[in-house]
């Protein structure tokens, strides 16, 4: 950002100034998809019109199809305007904007199909003041990673012997990173031929929400909450991802990945290691991501002989979402008839360190249930003694248990905010006590529009900070906790699927699973 662009922009001072972006270029491989025309190019315009880019930039998109840069620029706008209706548009704004977008075709595949694009960002470099400053984000199915990274190498557009003075390069990967233990080691160490660790960015949109980001904030700025989260106060932790949603047309991609590897293994890991992370000793990238490696590390490896009573799969017949009718999982397009990829995954996890001993966590995720919504529900323990027992709801003294005790909300989608729930008295000459919510939306308390995930993610890309991120150690601690769960199911005979009817909230199984330790799903 500018100091011209900070005057204009003066809620863009203060702690911003710090974050300052230098002239750079971005190179989207994979920019004729959907994700650059749904989520990159509208949040790269979104940080534009706000004062977040420098002047100087320009931004490549690369990929098979043939198309010229004017092309390109109104393919873009379309684009922003259909898919990103609430971010203000300004035809002269998009003008200035525009003038930085170029396009190059190419299959990123052929021997020598990078040299055009090292000889066109040599040129873009002289006139935009962005020699050697590139981002390269990868834009594209995971089979092509390894080819670019190798492409990108050989065409002189990547190296590493500088990153410890200044990372560049830097290089973008969305998920999946890897399909198991071996292929996840495997792409790392073909990345890290080419790319130092500081400059890859393994990026999960998750960790860009608000709430997500407002859950160390939560914990470390708030006196009245990190003395409480600990297993002397909380009694459990819940974290959901439902969705009404099908495959969407992407039933050959979800065959090979089901909801273990979709969901579960980045995004669900991601979400509790941020909840249960200790403190870091500062805000700095590696020590934040330090504490979040050291849960995923300290989670409990799953007893394969007993694999049942921590870890349930699922996968949805034909049932009814939001009114309509909807076919099965076998039935979607492109989808194997007998399949046994599981749309639905709930894990009992157990966190074996000093603050968690014996604390369950409850990790659910699954398609086409009754309603879509994302959240983190902390449950602490009930007061130690019943007090109010009998006034709570007048009648037999075990409703109470019914109500449940205390609970923090941290609700990530659709409505980002948190909620309390707690006891009160309602009003009256007699002790009748309700459960209320102290409710807080981000939507509603600032009045201003909240960045997308994808603003905040590439924001910190291009600043260098990698806090968002996942690191290659937290990567491959995962898959060697849930690699030996996908090889189990692999070995056992097909379960009965489908095992729960589309609209529902999953296998009973599940409800078997979380029952066992004397606890319950959260109504949602």
């Amino acid at each position: 950002m500018s100091d011209a662009q900070a005057v204009l922009n003066p809620l863009a001072q203060g702690l911003d100034l710090e974050r300052r972006v230098e002239p750079f270029s971005m190179v989207i491989l994979g920019a004729h998809g959907d994700l650059t025309k749904r989520k990159l190019l509208p949040a790269l315009y979104a940080l534009y019109i706000d004062g977040h880019l420098p002047m100087d930039f320009c931004i490549v998109g690369m990929s098979r199809t043939q198309m010229s840069d004017m092309e390109f620029r109104q393919a873009m706008k379309d684009s922003l305007k259909q898919f990103a209706p609430e971010i203000a548009f300004d035809e002269n704004t998009w003008e200035r904007f525009a003038s930085g977008l170029y396009y190059l075709a190419s299959n990123f595949t052929e021997p020598g199909s990078f040299d055009p694009l090292a000889n066109l960002l040599d040129d873009l470099g002289k006139k935009h003041g962005c020699l050697g400053k590139h981002v390269f984000y990868l834009s594209t199915p995971p089979s092509l990673y390894v080819p670019i990274v190798q492409g990108l190498a050989s065409s002189g557009l990547a190296h590493k012997d500088d990153a410890e003075k200044t990372p560049w390069p830097r290089i973008v990967v969305e998920k999946p990173f890897g399909r198991d233990l071996a292929s996840a080691k495997e792409l790392n160490k073909q990345i890290h031929e080419v790319f130092d660790e500081r400059q890859v960015f393994r990026i999960d949109h998750y960790l860009g929400k608000e709430t997500v980001q407002n859950i160390m904030v939560l914990r470390f700025a708030n006196g009245i909450f990190e003395p409480l989260w600990n297993r002397d106060h909380i009694d459990h932790v819940q974290i959901t991802n439902a969705e009404t949603l099908g495959v969407e047309g992407r039933g050959a991609y979800y065959e090979e990945a089901g909801a273990l590897r979709d969901m579960v293994q980045n995004h669900m890991m991601q979400l509790l290691s941020l909840v249960a992370m200790e403190p870091p000793i500062s805000l700095g990238a590696e020590d934040i991501r330090d504490e979040r490696f050291k849960v995923v590390k300290s989670i409990r490896p799953f007893d394969l002989d007993k694999l049942d009573a921590s870890a349930v799969r699922g996968q949805y017949g034909p049932g009814w979402v939001v009114g309509q009718k909807v076919v099965g999982y076998r039935e979607e397009t492109r989808v194997n008839p007998e399949s046994a990829t599981e749309t639905y995954v709930a894990l009992k996890l157990f966190i074996d360190n000093w603050r968690w001993a014996d604390v369950p966590f409850y990790v659910r995720s699954g398609k086409r249930l009754s309603k879509s919504v994302t959240e983190i529900a902390i449950h602490f323990r009930p007061a130690p003694h019943g007090l109010f027992l009998k006034a709570l709801c007048p009648g037999p003294e075990k409703e109470m248990e019914t109500v449940g005790p205390n609970v923090l909300v941290l609700q990530i989608q659709p409505d980002e905010g948190i909620s309390l729930k707690f006891a009160t008295k309602l009003p009256g000459t007699t002790t009748q006590l309700r459960w209320l919510s102290m409710d807080f939306r981000y939507g509603t308390s600032f009045g201003v529009r909240s960045p997308s995930a994808y603003e905040r993610l590439i924001l910190d890309c291009l600043i260098g900070d990698g806090s968002l991120f996942a690191r290659t150690d937290a990567v491959e601690s995962s898959w060697a906790l849930l690699t030996p769960v996908l090889e189990k199911w692999k070995q056992e005979t097909t379960p009965a699927f489908p095992n729960y009817p589309a609209g529902s909230w999953g296998p009973t199984a599940a409800d078997v699973l979380i029952a066992s330790t004397k606890h319950s799903w959260r109504r949602l």
